[in-house]
């Protein structure tokens, strides 16, 4: 399938990085299964924003530390959700994939994972990546979010925390294993599945314009 004349023009990094053939993509799908896929983890719905039925799918393999993921979250994922997401058009996942050169990462993921337990995923992860410069020098998540999270709040997600440590450690390790599985390497790494096929997209993120286009050619399909 080849894009239009004039979407190839503006898009050619896009194109670079998604130009797979269907023959290629059903090798590497026949390849992916078999290799038995992690079990599903509790936290995904719950970390997981729009509609099931959306006719697009968005994986975002993430660090909360990580100041790229940051970027593509404040210039790309913000305004995705706004108009692809918040209108049924995308159904939007968070992979958590911390790393272990970022010392707070882990810490602020086992956070947002409790923060979803109680269906405050979003709020927290935009208070994660709007305040990163600030809790990711020292770890003081809660000094830098309170601003924008209660405490009232802050102390209920750090209860569920604490009462759910094992399974949230799972949850994360769970979505980990699945992007190793899938040879990712650095974050973020983002999956775009639509008709039945899945494309990875250029990694370290794509400008929301260039996304933009690809989804709605995606839409047009």
């Amino acid at each position: 399938m080849k894009w239009p004349l004039l979407d190839r023009i503006g898009l050619l990094l896009v194109v670079a990085a998604l130009a797979v053939s269907w023959d290629s993509q059903a090798t590497a799908q026949t390849k992916a299964a078999s290799t038995p896929a992690p079990s599903p983890s509790n936290f995904t719905d719950r970390k997981s924003l729009g509609s099931k039925n959306a006719p697009i799918t968005i994986e975002v393999f993430s660090d909360f530390q990580c100041p790229a993921c940051r970027n593509f979250y404040e210039t790309t994922l913000k305004q995705l959700i706004d108009n692809y997401v918040n209108t049924g058009k995308v159904y939007l996942v968070h992979r958590d994939f911390p790393l272990d050169m970022h010392p707070y990462s882990h810490q602020a993921a086992r956070f947002a994972n409790a923060a979803a337990e109680l269906g405050q995923f979003e709020s927290v992860e935009r208070a994660l990546f709007d305040k990163q410069d600030t809790w990711a020098p020292n770890g003081k998540i809660d000094d830098a979010i309170s601003s924008t999270i209660p405490p009232a709040q802050l102390k209920k997600i750090h209860d569920v925390e604490t009462q759910h440590l094992n399974e949230i450690n799972a949850a994360i390790e769970r979505d980990r294993t699945m992007g190793i599985q899938r040879n990712v390497n650095q974050t973020p790494t983002v999956y775009v599945t639509a008709h039945g096929k899945t494309e990875g997209l250029p990694g370290g993120g794509v400008d929301y314009q260039l996304l933009k286009k690809y989804l709605d050619f995606l839409l047009r399909q």
